[in-house]
């Protein structure tokens, strides 16, 4: 006998009758409903998918989402097609990025000023990106169950989506879900990012107005001081200002206030505000949402809020452009082949990697101009 199965043997005969004995399972058990088949989607047409998202059925508008975000070559044509069609009926909506340290209470901010905000007769969705594991490539996609009073609202379409190793604290197509989005007929957009810190840039190149969350007691002075992130802001929330956290929460709220004093004039030509909070009890939401009105209405005034649109778009174009010659550099035949043996060089030391990153080009690009 082996001694893994003695010593299973042994173990049974031990804890025989105990609280450690374990029943053995039963193998070969039928399904519950042997009868049972799934029954396959049919393919919807790109007009189809259209028309659906026109309508405003939140159902087509999942599935054309989820085939924009797919990486399968065969999907992308039709994505793009859809795109296309609906980028006539976009561009009516306000588009807010939310973004914040984790625990300062995004998704509860959210869900908040989201039943405030529908109950004024707008239409909101929420785009809520969740971090991707570097290990697995998975996410827990819980925002929409954290929630849980907006997810059953009518007026309101959530939808989580993985960071897939995307940076700046955005998916890969989130773009192209609000064109989506604001085809479907939602007027307010709210892009509530990973929350990971400095870096969290990305989504100022695709909002009108950008929302940071903070917390009192977090290095308020040297966080007001610090580049980046902050002086991208233009509306600073400082959240769970209520019962004993009220004092310091208006302590944060003067501390930034006389550090954003020291950035220069925004681009926009509108002075960020502070303004606390409690998504608990409700109290400084309305005044939230009054100073992103007056933010709006200012930008459009000063023709800030077309010119950034514009911007925004040329920058799009930019990013469309890159992420189609990466596929495409990565599913060139040659590349696929080359790849594993400029890989296996570089991991034993006998090619830089500037050199083998060089040689692949040379040759993807080679290719290209012999076509030519």
């Amino acid at each position: 006998m082996k001694f893994s199965e003695h010593w299973e043997h042994r173990h049974r005969e031990e804890n025989e009758g105990s609280a450690l004995h374990v029943t053995e399972g039963v193998n070969g058990q039928p399904s519950v409903n042997p009868h049972f088949r799934r029954k396959k989607r049919p393919a919807l047409t790109t007009a189809q998918y259209v028309e659906g998202i026109l309508a405003g059925d939140i159902t087509v508008l999942s599935q054309a989402i989820t085939l924009v975000e797919s990486n399968l070559p065969e999907h992308y044509e039709q994505a793009q097609e859809i795109i296309e069609r609906c980028l006539p009926r976009s561009g009516n909506s306000v588009r807010i990025g939310i973004t914040g340290v984790p625990g300062a209470g995004k998704s509860t901010f959210i869900e908040a000023i989201g039943n405030m905000v529908t109950s004024l007769g707008h239409r909101l969705a929420v785009l809520a990106i969740d971090p991707s594991s570097e290990r697995s490539g998975g996410s827990i996609l819980g925002d929409k169950t954290r929630m849980e009073s907006i997810s059953s609202n009518p007026d309101v379409f959530i939808r989580p989506s993985p960071s897939a190793g995307s940076l700046g604290g955005v998916a890969r197509k989130t773009r192209e879900t609000v064109i989506l989005c604001e085809a479907a007929g939602f007027d307010t957009i709210f892009i509530e990012t990973v929350g990971v810190g400095q870096s969290e840039t990305a989504v100022h190149s695709m909002v009108d107005l950008f929302m940071l969350l903070q917390i009192s007691g977090a290095g308020d002075e040297l966080q007001g001081i610090k580049r980046g992130i902050m002086e991208m802001a233009d509306l600073v929330v400082i959240t769970k200002a209520d019962g004993e956290n009220i004092r310091k929460a208006e302590l944060a709220k003067a501390q930034i206030s006389n550090a954003l004093h020291l950035f220069p004039e925004p681009e926009s030509g509108c002075r960020p505000q502070v303004f606390t909070c409690s998504a608990v009890d409700g109290s400084g939401l309305s005044e939230i949402w009054k100073e992103v009105g007056d933010f709006i209405a200012c930008t459009r005034r000063n023709g800030f809020f077309t010119s950034n649109r514009r911007r925004q778009n040329k920058y799009w174009m930019y990013e469309t452009i890159n992420e189609a010659l990466r596929n495409s550099f990565y599913r060139d035949p040659d590349i696929e082949a080359a790849l594993p043996d400029f890989e296996r060089k570089v991991l034993g030391d006998r090619l830089s990697s500037f050199v083998a990153a060089r040689k692949l080009l040379d040759r993807y690009f080679g290719d290209i101009r012999r076509e030519k």
